[in-house]
């Protein structure tokens, strides 16, 4: 039986605080400590150290829902015993095929003023900083996140903006596909008011910060961080009230108890911050670890030269032929097919792809109501009903894998979205690419068959506009160390030919560079056949024996936004490459002696277009020039 209470008989007695205490958590490896605390007025903060010296100053913890506030007036219950993770996993879609986890581990748990519990867990590892919430009471509606990043006020910072929902290309928009802010002082506002996106990366003295999160399961929102961070104290913020799914969800709502998503940070030198796998380490694991259809590869692809006007069953038949003549494992076959090809002529190049040893991939908008776009097949995917129709259709035709298109934003309802997708397409054994769409934020290791991702100002925009290709190369040499840390990232990397009406401001050996430089479970290549039959004979053997998966990575040289310098192994073979994002010849020291064989290196002659092939020795230490927005690749067998 339920009674209506008056507001006097709710209040709810005074809680009497503990005296403020302090608690440290610390790396495997010791050099990494979170210090947990409370104020004087019973708030929740923590700070972060590297080798004794601060990392992030004092910072806000808490949550605050419509009927419940955790962000004050905290008494501490109890902190748990260190307990000691170690973790191992595999990846399909990654910078390292088999990856360990090893952290350590407490939760502190806290009572608010209406005696309602908060858990706030926290893990540290030699790579960085991870925590997450989990609130208990009887209804959660969730209003806002506390939760601080204070950066000291010397930092520097590498941001994105976030777009403003329902702007750009057919109210497409977010789809974090913004130029990134390069090495602006932390506290700069953001741009646009929907703040900055994930990665967020910072240095503070010798130390690198990146920021993310990681493990949405379609329960909750997807984050960023607030447009002002005033002092350089970066706040966690939702989506906007548009980034929802047809009459979706915007925030989440539980019964009983609610937990976030992860929230993460990889500390440390460049090094340690570009080799971390943080971002999946935190993500669910695969339920049945790597399926063996889910296979990896590189795709040859029309749209990205050719656009709309090519999605015909002739030309999307000599991308087949030309996927196969690379040895490449997939063809993609972009908007419009159902109309400009038809399901059953689909079915005919799926049948003349296998006996190439070639799969087909094929488009899909996401879209419902949330934008403009009219591109076909469209609002096949809104129900699970209709998404399994599909995807039983698809997969009797022989079809491998969709890509996704076009999505509405972060909302609550948005990302169950994704998730439905993800699941009804794994059990339909169908491989997923997501475009114009949120950050994966470890999606590929909880759905193996999420192979790649958009969620990048990729290649595609240096073919629209000048405006897009001119900053290309310094725009590129941002991503390894932000948008592709942690995720599988579709940009649709590598042309050597020209670009219809554009200037390409890139050399070849920068293109050439890419395929290893972006890791991506597909490697969609936007070069066409035309464009390949003009580089050299042993340029295409490179990359017709290129791995589709890296067994390990290890970070060289670089720097955000102007170059980088990246090995990863694979079968027993060093494949090392470089770009120069800037408009300046650079010297790069490399030191390759954990190879310690002599390889061969395929890099920028003195025409722009042009390639040379040469030796480099790795048994020593050594230094390459790159030249101005140019590059390179080394294989050592």
């Amino acid at each position: 039986m339920f009674r209506i209470l008056a507001a006097s008989a709710l209040a709810a007695p005074a809680v009497a605080f503990a005296q403020p205490t302090t608690q440290t958590l610390t790396s495997p490896d010791g050099k990494l400590a979170v210090t947990v605390a409370q104020t004087d007025d019973g708030a929740v903060t923590y700070r972060i150290a590297r080798g004794g010296k601060p990392v992030l100053r004092e910072s806000a913890l808490g949550l605050s829902f419509d009927n419940a506030d955790f962000t004050r007036q905290f008494a501490q219950q109890d902190v748990s015993a260190e307990r000691v993770v170690n973790e191992s996993y595999e990846l399909v879609a990654g910078k390292r095929r088999n990856v360990t986890y090893a952290a350590n581990e407490r939760t502190w748990r806290y009572l608010n003023a209406d005696k309602q519990a908060l858990e706030i867990t926290f893990r540290v590892s030699n790579d960085g900083v991870a925590f997450r919430y989990t609130a208990r009471a009887p209804q959660l509606k969730f209003k806002e996140e506390a939760t601080s990043f204070a950066l000291p006020a010397t930092a520097r910072a590498w941001l994105q903006p976030m777009s403003v929902a329902k702007t750009g290309f057919a109210r497409t928009n977010p789809s974090y596909e913004e130029h990134y802010r390069v090495d602006i002082p932390v506290g700069t506002p953001s741009p646009l008011p929907a703040g900055w996106v994930f990665p967020a990366l910072f240095r503070t003295g010798d130390t690198y910060v990146a920021l993310t999160e990681a493990n949405l399961d379609g329960s909750f929102h997807a984050s960023r961080l607030h447009a002002q961070s005033k002092g350089g104290v970066y706040r966690i913020a939702g989506p906007a009230p548009a980034e929802t799914f047809t009459d979706g969800a915007l925030l989440p709502i539980a019964t009983g108890q609610m937990t976030t998503p992860w929230r993460v940070l990889a500390i440390g030198s460049l090094g340690t911050v570009v080799d971390s796998t943080l971002g999946t380490d935190l993500a669910a694991p695969a339920t049945e670890g790597i399926p063996e259809w889910v296979k990896p590869g590189h795709s040859s692809w029309s749209w990205a030269i050719l656009k709309d006007d090519f999605t015909t069953f002739g030309t999307q038949k000599q991308f087949i032929d030309y996927a196969a003549d690379m040895g490449w494992e997939y063809t993609l076959i972009d908007a419009y097919w159902d109309q400009k090809i038809g399901y059953e002529q689909v079915k005919q190049l799926v049948d003349y792809a296998k006996q190439k040893n070639v799969g087909i991939l094929v488009w899909y908008n996401s879209a419902g109501a949330w934008n403009d776009t009219d591109m076909t097949p469209r609002a096949k995917l809104l129900t699970a009903a209709d998404r399994r129709a599909e995807f039983a259709k698809l997969r009797q035709m022989g079809v491998k894998g969709i890509k996704v298109d076009f999505f509405g934003g972060d909302g609550q309802s948005m990302i169950d979205y994704y998730v439905g997708i993800l699941r009804d397409a794994y059990e339909a054994q169908l491989l997923v690419n997501f475009h114009g769409a949120t950050l994966p934020r470890g999606w590929s290791r909880t759905w193996p068959n999420l192979v790649t991702a958009e969620a990048v100002r990729g290649f595609e925009f240096g073919t629209f506009e000048q405006k897009d290709q001119d900053p290309i190369a310094g725009h590129a040499a941002m991503l390894p160390f932000t948008r592709n840390l942690f995720d599988p990232m579709d940009f649709t990397p590598m042309v050597f030919a020209d670009i219809p009406k554009i200037e390409r401001k890139t050399r070849n050996g920068f293109e050439l560079a890419e395929s290893v430089l972006f890791v991506s479970g597909i490697q969609h290549f936007a070069e066409v056949p035309q464009g390949m039959a003009t580089v050299p004979d042993y340029v295409k053997d490179f990359l017709r024996t290129l791995p589709a998966r890296w067994d390990d990575s290890r970070f060289i040289a670089g720097e955000p936004g102007k170059y980088a310098v990246i090995a990863r192994q694979a079968g027993g073979k060093w494949y090392v490459a470089g770009f120069n994002g800037t408009a300046e010849e650079r010297t790069v020291a490399l030191d390759l002696s954990f190879i310690g064989k002599r390889g061969t290196m395929i890099t920028d002659d003195r025409a722009e277009r042009d390639f040379a092939r040469t030796s480099i020795d790795a048994s020593r230490k050594t230094s390459i020039k790159l030249k101005a927005r140019g590059g390179f690749v080394a294989v050592f067998e």
